[in-house]
């Protein structure tokens, strides 16, 4: 009667891949959980839908929730507003527009300039000099070299200091990660945010008005996720395939050990293989925004680093690595952060509840590890120890084809290849799937650029 239109959510629960119902539900959940939401919701001013998926994981969530509070609002070398824009020029890289939307709000929130808001060549020419840097930590890290660094340092009158550097680049590689994780989830936008809700009356056809406020959203199970398919014998066995596996290569590792040659040559075959997993779907993916305005080249997007000719020399993990290098150098320069993101990887690494699927007791470690260095071989990180033969024994094309296009064209993720990969597997190790992809892409980006930052100061 008074003609205010009233919003209704768009999407069904925090995610679009996960059906609702089996989500964490607000209210019900259990002290541990309450008060991480608690703490959420003090640090945010909300709470989010990328933080109702990661509870699933309570441990981790609670880890990257303080490194996020301590990276935006503590004491830093950045003031609060550039934090936000950066997270802000990070977040679009990936045309991100839910991460992009958040940081405008907190951005302006914390008293920035609305007028930097309109693109980057409006912001102080700082935070311009940072989009290079920004371009190829996103999609190609491996190119950067210690002239990079250089420039940054080194311009006159707009020169940043090394811990203002260290603070950035870390805030950068956090939001590309993020943006990872928020399309590898399929996040849906919160109903006040843009995306997140619609004007238009619900259809008659579908349900009654009033379901509406006895909470149904008329939400059907998407025929394709792993809640709604009963256990089928091809997908059980898909299990069982890989519990297989994974004991015959614990056998054969007891029996034997290949030599450094023959590692070095399977890293290498891992590494040109990874190359030719690609995705080839684009039709579904999650419409965004246009953020463009927030970076500069938007042409330049990811390449697999051996490409036409081009040959990026192997990071050699044991030369420079996150526990020896990169975690005192960050801890020297911005103290404490060294110390939250080790935590913070840690618990990615060797988080387990020793269950697969269906079954439990079972040892995931080789699995693990296959993941998280097989993404690290895909940014041309190797590890002498590692026997790269495993990773293709243990992780099947359609996984390599989820992973690749999460880590490298997260943008590009859509709901298939999240059902098509471990179909019998429950959502919340999926999700687990995604804090190691996460993780391991936000250690791989930071040693290129710590690496570039240690021969620059040497």
């Amino acid at each position: 009667e008074l003609g205010i239109r009233i919003p209704r959510p768009l999407g069904h629960g925090p995610s679009r891949f996960i059906p609702e119902k089996e989500t964490v539900e607000v209210g019900r959940e259990d002290a541990a959980m309450h008060a991480l939401f608690t703490d959420a919701f003090t640090t945010l001013g909300r709470l989010d839908n990328v933080t109702l998926v990661m509870v699933f994981h309570p441990q981790y969530l609670e880890s990257f929730l303080k490194t996020q509070h301590y990276l935006l609002q503590m004491d830093g070398p950045l003031p609060l507003h550039y934090r936000h824009y950066i997270g802000i020029m990070a977040a679009a890289r990936h045309q991100c527009s839910y991460l992009v939307n958040l940081h405008v709000n907190d951005f302006l929130h914390v008293g920035g300039d609305p007028k930097w808001l309109n693109g980057l060549e409006n912001a102080p020419q700082k935070l311009q000099n940072l989009g290079e840097l920004n371009k190829m930590l996103a999609h190609r890290p491996w190119l950067i070299t210690k002239e990079h660094i250089e420039q940054l340092l080194k311009t006159e009158e707009n020169s940043w200091s090394l811990a203002e550097l260290i603070h950035a680049v870390v805030l950068l590689t956090h939001y590309h990660s993020l943006a990872s994780f928020t399309f590898g989830c399929g996040i849906s936008p919160e109903i006040d945010c843009e995306g997140g809700h619609t004007f238009r009356p619900p259809s008659v056809s579908n349900y009654c008005i009033c379901d509406i406020s006895n909470g149904y959203h008329g939400g059907e199970e998407h025929p394709g996720s792993p809640a709604a398919s009963l256990p089928t014998t091809q997908s059980v066995c898909e299990v069982e395939a890989l519990m297989e596996k994974m004991k015959q290569l614990q056998e054969c590792r007891d029996e034997e050990e290949a030599s450094q040659e023959e590692m070095a040559t399977r890293f290498e075959r891992e590494k040109r293989e990874s190359m030719f997993v690609c995705s080839s779907e684009d039709e579904e993916s999650a419409p965004a925004r246009d953020v463009s305005r927030h970076f500069e080249d938007t042409s330049y997007g990811y390449k697999d680093f051996s490409r036409h000719g081009m040959h990026v020399p192997t990071f050699r993990a044991q030369d420079y690595s996150w526990e020896d290098h990169g975690y005192s150098l960050v801890n020297r320069l911005y103290p404490d952060v060294g110390q939250l993101l080790d935590e913070k990887f840690h618990i990615a690494y060797n988080l387990t509840y020793n269950t697969m699927a269906m079954h439990k007791d079972v040892d995931t470690s080789m699995l693990r590890r296959a993941i998280w260095n097989y993404i690290h071989c895909m940014f041309g990180i190797r590890y002498d120890d590692y026997d790269y033969g495993e990773i293709n024994q243990l992780l099947d094309r359609s996984f390599k084809v989820y992973i690749k296009t999460v880590v490298c064209t997260p943008e590009k993720t859509t709901k298939r290849m999240y059902d098509s990969f471990w179909r019998q597997f429950e959502h919340s190790e999926k999700v687990h799937v995604n804090l190691l992809l996460v993780e391991a892409r936000m250690q791989a980006e930071l040693l290129y650029a710590l690496r570039a930052i240690t021969r620059y100061m040497t």
